[in-house]
């Protein structure tokens, strides 16, 4: 797997509510509550089916389980939040962005929305409205998947400038998914770019005792790039060297190489 930009991967969670009528000594279910409860599963039981649809392309039957479920709850977050990937896949930007806001007006609470709006507002270029959906998120504690949001928030701050505010969001990604490969990659590029080369160093070294153990974990141009500019300033040939023949060799049609090119260019 090369060290690259990688959409993060979500799942949802059900919520079941049951209650329970207790008179004297004989117990009896309120048949209301029961059958609110019913609805609730199998609401939820219906994006849980159409959310593996959508993580296996079949955007079909995923809409016709999301349909089942709307039609038993039609302001349910979950199922509307789904809806809208399957809308913005099928290149249906304003019927994406029409379900994502509904979402989070059903519930402002549920997180996962927010992320689903904050990565489609990434993809259309509205990044400040990306930046303040991925930063919402990023205070629900509880949300499983926090170290992405923080990744896509350090992204999205990148992209509007604000780089100290990246490297803050690069670093809490880093610590909360325990140091993997992509944010430490983030932070190390930046901490570069920023002129924190030493800091720089001291993840990228991080990153590269990752990559070797785990096999699978191959560089990227962006790595080797990084990689280069840390052992150029520190005069590290050799290793300047090594990485500059693996991207030269691997990557040579890459915008990273150009830069490598104009980095030693602009030296002479």
């Amino acid at each position: 797997m090369a060290l690259k930009l990688i959409n993060g991967r979500f799942a949802a969670v059900a919520t079941l509510l049951v209650a329970i009528l207790v008179t004297g000594c004989v117990t009896t279910t309120d048949s209301r509550f029961t059958r609110e409860a019913d609805r609730q599963k199998a609401v939820d039981n219906y994006v849980q089916l159409a959310t593996a649809y959508i993580g296996q392309g079949n955007t079909g039957r995923a809409r016709y389980h999301l349909d089942r479920a709307l039609e038993l709850e039609p302001d349910s977050p979950q199922a509307l939040a789904a809806l809208g990937l399957i809308y913005n896949s099928d290149g249906d930007a304003q019927l994406a962005e029409k379900s994502f806001r509904h979402a989070i007006a059903s519930d402002a609470g549920y997180t996962r929305a927010r992320v689903y709006y904050g990565a489609f507002l990434y993809s259309q270029g509205r990044l400040d409205e990306s930046r303040k959906q991925f930063y919402t998120a990023s205070k629900d504690t509880d949300y499983k998947d926090r170290g992405s949001v923080f990744y896509n928030l350090g992204m999205t701050q990148e992209r509007l400038g604000l780089q100290e505010e990246a490297i803050v969001s690069f670093r809490r990604a880093s610590e909360l998914t325990r140091g993997d490969a992509r944010s430490l990659l983030s932070l190390s590029r930046v901490m570069v770019e920023s002129g924190d080369v030493a800091g720089a160093a001291r993840h990228y070294d991080r990153l590269m005792q990752i990559m070797q153990k785990n096999e699978r974990l191959q560089h990227s141009p962006e790595s080797l790039l990084t990689g280069i500019r840390i052992a150029r300033h520190f005069g590290n040939g050799n290793q300047e060297s090594s990485l500059v023949l693996q991207l030269k060799n691997n990557y040579p049609e890459s915008v990273e190489y150009q830069q490598y090119k104009a980095l030693i260019s602009n030296d002479k």
